[in-house]
């Protein structure tokens, strides 16, 4: 499943800019376009399954209802893994989705790293969300909980809502962009 970007530029985006089209095949083999969903308000989740703290967030059930209240909102949800290492095949992927009650519009396996690196994606997880005019209205930490316990991490204040919310009542977005934090995206190739 093999990630292509349609943008030319490799450098990391800072938010207020417009977040550069792509193309990528989903996990059942259907192609995509990120423009394909201009309009809508589109979270980008940088993931590896073997990370600690995708898990913490996972076990603790905060990305699991970040996923969904964005999902009740009609909020576009592109799990993304540009790690060569903690990268699963097709069916392992959509088996530990089902399994994380992940609720997502598509989970994308950018072995190359080009959409990784076209975004600037520097952890797992990293957020980026993208504004329904296709302009770069947030990027970095889930929340504001980098050494939390799992615990911890359900009361945290949310970045990715608070962005949507704000996007979703016509506000810019009080915090445009955090400092990601998790495991280090392992670029291959």
């Amino acid at each position: 499943m093999l990630a292509t970007c349609l943008a030319t530029n490799a450098l990391a985006l800072d938010s207020g800019q417009l977040a550069p089209d792509f193309s990528f095949k989903d996990l059942t083999g259907q192609s995509h376009k990120l423009s394909d969903y201009r309009g809508k308000i589109i979270v980008l989740e940088w993931l590896n399954p073997t990370c600690p703290v995708v898990g913490r967030h996972y076990r603790s059930g905060s990305m699991q209802a970040t996923q969904s209240a964005a999902a009740t909102d009609g909020v576009v949800w592109l799990q993304i893994n540009s790690s060569s290492m903690g990268d699963l095949d097709p069916a392992k992927s959509l088996e530990w989705q089902k399994k994380q009650n992940a609720t997502a519009t598509a989970y994308v396996r950018d072995e190359s790293g080009a959409i990784g690196r076209l975004f600037g994606a520097e952890t797992t997880p990293h957020v980026f969300v993208i504004a329904q005019d296709g302009i770069l209205a947030y990027q970095g930490a889930i929340d504001d909980q980098p050494n939390a316990s799992q615990q911890n991490t359900a009361a945290a204040h949310n970045y990715v809502r608070a962005a949507i919310k704000a996007l979703e009542a016509g506000k810019p977005v009080e915090t445009p962009k955090t400092q990601s934090y998790g495991c280090g995206v392992k670029y291959g190739g």
